[in-house]
This record gives structure tokens, sequence and C-alpha cells, in this order.
């Protein structure tokens, strides 16, 4: 079941990735980009990979991807999307050759996979690591102030005079 989920979740991503790319309209294009970071992080749970998928949404959906829509919003000019450049096709060979590349790395790795799967959660055990015994409580309650000092700077200085 979980391979039928992971290749519509796959087939999904990719999609989503050539409407990032294709999309002349960048606000399109970021709420694309949004879509493709969720379903990584569903193909993260088809792998019973919960800890990364939990920081997929976290940072990638929550935090970068509202950042880029907040910035599409407060650029002027920006819906016309970005004029084809003179170093579209030395682009387009770069890109071909970075493929051929990645595909020759995945197709003559040994991969290797194991049968079992995860004894416990991973978010699980590394909530008990930060909050528990090792009390490291502190520091993420002083990383949450001045992330929040951050944004609050952000926008004083966004703020037209």
């Amino acid at each position: 079941m979980f391979d039928i989920i992971f290749w519509l979740l796959a087939l999904t991503a990719v999609v989503a990735a050539l409407g990032v790319l294709v999309m002349r309209d960048v606000f399109r294009a970021a709420l694309s980009m949004i879509l493709l970071f969720l379903v990584v992080a569903g193909i993260y749970v088809t792998l019973y990979a919960d800890f990364l998928a939990v920081v997929q949404v976290l940072i990638y959906v929550g935090a970068i991807s509202i950042l880029i829509v907040v910035a599409v919003m407060l650029t002027q000019d920006v819906w016309r999307g970005s004029p084809p450049g003179k170093f579209r096709f030395t682009a387009f060979l770069v890109a071909l050759a970075f493929l051929v590349v990645l595909g020759w790395g995945i197709v003559g790795t040994n991969w290797l996979m194991s049968d079992e799967l995860p004894k416990q959660p991973t978010v699980a055990g590394i909530g008990a690591g930060l909050f528990g015994e090792g009390g490291y409580v502190l520091a993420v309650e002083i990383a949450g102030v001045l992330l929040v000092a951050a944004i609050i700077g952000a926008i004083a200085l966004m703020r037209e005079k």
C-alpha cells in the first residue's frame, strides 16, 4: 500500500516541480512550490522518516514558503515573470550535464536497504532529548524569542516611512 502512495506522491511532486518551472505567474509558481514541499513531506512519511517530514513542514512549508509569498506580494512589477535571458541555452546545457551526472551516480551506486522498521519514532526521541533530561528547554525558548524579534525587525524595516 505504501508503494502505491509513494508513487502517487512522487508523480505529484514531479508535476508540482514542473508547475514551478513552467508557470509565468510568480505567485502561482510559489503556490506550486508549497504543494511540492508538502508532497515531499508526504514522501518522507512513506519512507518512515517522520523527523524529516516534520522538519520539512515546519521549515520549508511554514517558513520558507511564507517568506517567498510575502516577498512576492511586497515586490512591485513581479507579475510579468522574468524575461528570457541570453544564457538560456548555456543554462540548459549545464542542467542537462547535471542531470547526466546525477543519473550516473544513482545508477552506479549500490543502494543498501533494510527490511526493519525503526524501533522508536525519531521525533519522540528527539523531543525527549530536547525537553526531557537533556535540559535544552531554555535554549529552544531563547531561539524562539530571537526569531520573533527578527521577524518584528524585518516588518519594521519593510514598513513605509
